[in-house]
């Protein structure tokens, strides 16, 4: 191979003589002793052969330096004990503050007169799979010759279940609201109010409409028009008894709300008798409209039937006057 030239010269190196000097331990043979954590000393040796390391190695089992370990897990079950002691008592103190944030809550709810208990959840079979939000206050504008007789009866048959909070109030289009008027807010300052159930609160405005027609939205001028739409709207979020989307019957429901709508739009008797004969065979010998059980269909045609002085009981028949009798135990209208 050919002979490279030394680059750079060969040069003494002079050591300063202010510090002190440490022994190169590559070149010597023994070197100073380590302390290890169990306070055994041991020496470092540089082994020339594999004999010489394989001896050590047996000298070094006879040497007594092992840990007890013993003491070791007894020191470690020391420490997660304490560890689980203390996520215990933070755990409790999270508890405690959690339990004062509610009772803080509970104050503020008494204060402000909120109603304790949440509404009812259904699950999607029992709401016909709506999602359910926030219920909100509604405003309902009706006029005096048109009144909302179902509120009323949603009031008296939900007593034990629900609470409708109807406050009434009178537009400045409207210069008198009549005797009639004036004896449905009697009836329904009479209802007392159970504030231990699920409620909504209800704003009823007489005003010189046409049409009865309820805005459930705060921020948006959205009206639902219909006092069986306004049914339809309370059945969904009142409660879960009264919801209709998942029962077999749903359809049929509907459809005598729809006749109740078109019979509130008759404009002469023979019209609404036809309507009336079309309720008949809806109730199919029937105890209720919805079934066995009374259902918003029957609060309905209990509404309509009353807002129509021109029904007499002569136009209805006899299932239809033993099935009112059997609503007006509910209704109490």
């Amino acid at each position: 191979m050919y002979e490279l030239k030394t680059l750079l010269p060969q040069f003494d190196i002079k050591l300063p003589t202010c510090m002190y000097e440490i022994k190169n331990v590559s070149l010597s043979a023994d070197h100073a002793t380590s302390t290890t954590s169990g306070g055994c000393k041991g020496q470092l040796r540089l082994f020339h052969s594999d004999s010489e390391f394989s001896s050590s190695i047996t000298s070094r089992k006879s040497v007594t330096c092992a840990l007890d370990l013993e003491i070791l897990g007894q020191q470690i079950q020391h420490l997660l004990k304490d560890d689980t002691v203390s996520v215990a008592m933070r755990q409790e103190k999270v508890i405690q503050q959690l339990q004062g944030l509610k009772t803080q809550l509970g104050k503020i709810r008494a204060g402000l007169g909120v109603c304790g208990k949440t509404v009812q959840h259904p699950t999607a079979d029992q709401n016909g799979g709506l999602k359910e939000v926030p219920l909100q206050d509604i405003v309902i504008n009706g006029h005096p010759n048109f009144i909302p007789y179902a509120l009323l009866a949603l009031k008296n048959a939900w007593r034990d279940l629900y609470t409708v909070n109807v406050k009434t109030f009178t537009h400045s289009t409207m210069s008198d609201i009549g005797p009639a008027a004036r004896e449905f807010e009697a009836k329904l300052a009479n209802i007392s109010a159970n504030n231990g159930l699920p409620n909504i609160n209800v704003t009823l405005i007489w005003k010189n409409c046409e049409h009865t027609e309820m805005i459930s939205s705060p921020t948006m001028y959205v009206p639902i028009y219909g006092e069986v739409n306004v049914i339809r709207y309370l059945g969904r979020v009142g409660p879960v008894e009264y919801r209709y989307e998942g029962s077999p019957l749903c359809n049929e429901i509907d459809l005598v709300l729809d006749i109740c709508y078109q019979l509130l739009r008759c404009s002469t008797h023979k019209a609404q008798v036809a309507m009336v004969r079309l309720l008949d065979k809806r109730l199919q010998q029937q105890q209720y409209f919805g079934g066995s059980k009374i259902s918003v269909a029957d609060i309905g045609v209990y509404s309509s039937l009353i807002r129509i002085p021109t029904i007499t009981d002569k136009d209805l028949t006899p299932a239809l006057l033993a099935w009112r009798k059997q609503a007006n135990r509910v209704t109490q209208i």
